[in-house]
């Protein structure tokens, strides 16, 4: 499989040359906080992603546990690094074509902004998945 993607302006284009996960939608605080609504997101193995246009790439650490990274140009946001793991979430969002990917489930429902109902036939967890 075979996927690309690029921020808002294209100064930072990437490639999954490899399988994706199917998308979870994250409804936590920092997701909402940083995208506006939620995350749906997608991830990689990082041997099968290549970034062009690194250089514009900013990664913010949010937490201990992780990482997100966006375009210093346009500000858009593109991935979620989990520390001392060997794939990247990349917001679904961000991706060019028809990956053939759908969301799966929803985590940190319990987090979600009240102004939004979750209304799909996917499994909903108030945390993490098994919560």
């Amino acid at each position: 499989m075979s996927a690309s993607g690029s921020c808002l302006c294209g100064a930072i284009k990437y490639t999954i040359d490899g399988p994706l996960r199917q998308v979870t939608a994250c409804h936590c605080s920092q997701c909402r906080k940083q995208s506006g609504h939620f995350y749906a997101a997608t991830s990689a193995k990082d041997s099968d992603l290549s970034i062009h246009g690194g250089e514009n790439l900013t990664w913010y650490e949010a937490s201990d546990d992780a990482r997100r990274g966006f375009c210093k140009k346009c500000g858009s946001a593109l991935f979620w690094k989990p520390n001392g793991r060997d794939t990247t979430s990349i917001l679904a969002g961000s991706l060019d074509n028809d990956a053939g990917i759908k969301i799966i489930d929803h985590i940190f429902a319990a987090d979600k902004g009240d102004y939004y109902e979750i209304n799909d036939d996917v499994p909903v967890y108030p945390q993490g998945r098994g919560s």
